[in-house]
């Protein structure tokens, strides 16, 4: 009887570790989700994007590995779902005699019916290596040096001809990705030549200005050029915003 009082502590210390190892292998998982999860919010957007431009972000991010991807474009059918595999890694020094590390599979879904901070679906890891991806081609440059060249010099004092200004624009050879914009306003008239972003990265835009006495171009500040800015936009060109802090 004595014998089996004294071993009652171990036991009850072996189930507690065993529960504490689940434990810290079910944390594991749980950051390994996180990881797929923060891929789904990278992804996040309404923005119509093919399956190889998709995969190619996911690629991208850092601790994910693209196993499989379903569908052609996020706005075809239901979209496109990839197959991710990430790891994570929890550990408690109490009972684990180091740290535990999981790798996991998540299926995360790409579509305008997905939700902001969804959470990815765990799924078997499909055999075979990870996916590579090309990288999408490189954005138009824009013209600067032939913008700042050709946009009229109006003395102080003078009129600016919006009219002129739209047929400046209109005759240069800009690729199709390029979108432009003319707005008057204030005795002045803005322009807009933009590249449609990614949504996560800066927008590639250049902005003009012809006004009495001064013209203009030049490319928003890195940090005015993110989504939610306003930096590439035809009103930034007619009053432009201050550089940031």
């Amino acid at each position: 009887m004595r014998r089996l009082l004294l071993l009652a502590p171990l036991l009850l210390f072996a189930v507690s570790g065993c529960g504490m190892f689940r434990s810290s292998e079910g944390e594991a998982t749980d950051s390994a989700r996180d990881v797929a999860r923060k891929a789904g919010e990278r992804l996040y957007g309404q923005r119509q994007r093919t399956a190889e431009e998709v995969g190619y972000i996911a690629s991208s991010i850092e601790g994910v590995e693209v196993l499989r991807v379903k569908g052609a474009s996020t706005r075809d059918g239901d979209g496109i779902e990839l197959v991710v595999r990430t790891s994570g890694t929890a550990y408690d020094q109490k009972f684990d005699p180091q740290p535990v590390t999981v790798r996991r599979c998540f299926a995360v879904r790409v579509s305008p019916k997905s939700r902001w901070r969804e959470d990815p679906r765990d799924v078997d890891c499909p055999d075979g290596p990870r996916l590579t991806f090309a990288p999408p081609p490189e954005p138009p440059a824009l013209p600067h040096e032939e913008l700042r060249a050709r946009l009229p010099r109006v003395p102080e004092g003078g009129r600016v001809d919006e009219a002129e200004v739209r047929r400046v624009v209109a005759a240069l050879d800009l690729d199709r990705a390029i979108r432009t914009e003319v707005r008057a306003g204030a005795g002045r008239v803005g322009v807009l030549l933009s590249v449609e972003g990614n949504g996560h990265d800066p927008q590639d835009c250049l902005l003009g200005r012809v006004s009495p006495g001064a013209t203009e171009v030049w490319v928003p500040s890195r940090v005015q050029r993110m989504r939610g800015e306003g930096g590439c936009t035809v009103e930034n060109a007619l009053d432009r915003m201050p550089p940031p802090h």
